[in-house]
């Protein structure tokens, strides 16, 4: 299940990373992909399967440090940001300067987790 998780989390990175190059391609050209949002929704999705795994192995007695779980629960209120606030701005340019805002945040976060995990070999 470790192993999993690993991978998982890999995923979740890979999927943010791709999400923001996407935003600021928006940002830049101004042009939205129509697949765009299933993409974020997909990274956002995965987090969410890595909470349960991580949850899951909290449970089976495995021992990490706190601030794991306390910067990856965080790296929420970044996808919130996206999906809750910038997908409902009027004007195309401002809503892809607040998904990459977002998407920087959730990134830092999610990247933060991912590397405190590698270190204590989740």
């Amino acid at each position: 299940m470790t192993n999993v998780h690993m991978i998982v989390g890999s995923l979740v990175v890979i999927g943010f990373i791709v999400t923001l190059v996407l935003n600021i391609m928006s940002l830049v050209n101004g042009r939205v992909f129509p697949w765009q949002r299933s993409v974020s929704f997909a990274a956002a999705t995965l987090l969410l399967l890595q909470y349960v795994l991580g949850f899951s192995l909290l449970g089976e007695g495995k021992d990490i440090p706190g601030t794991h779980y306390l910067i990856a629960l965080l790296a929420i209120l970044g996808v919130g940001l996206e999906h809750g606030y910038a997908s409902t701005r009027e004007d195309p340019k401002q809503r892809s300067l607040y998904a990459v805002i977002a998407n920087v945040i959730t990134l830092v976060l999610v990247l933060i987790a991912y590397m405190i995990g590698q270190s204590n070999g989740s």
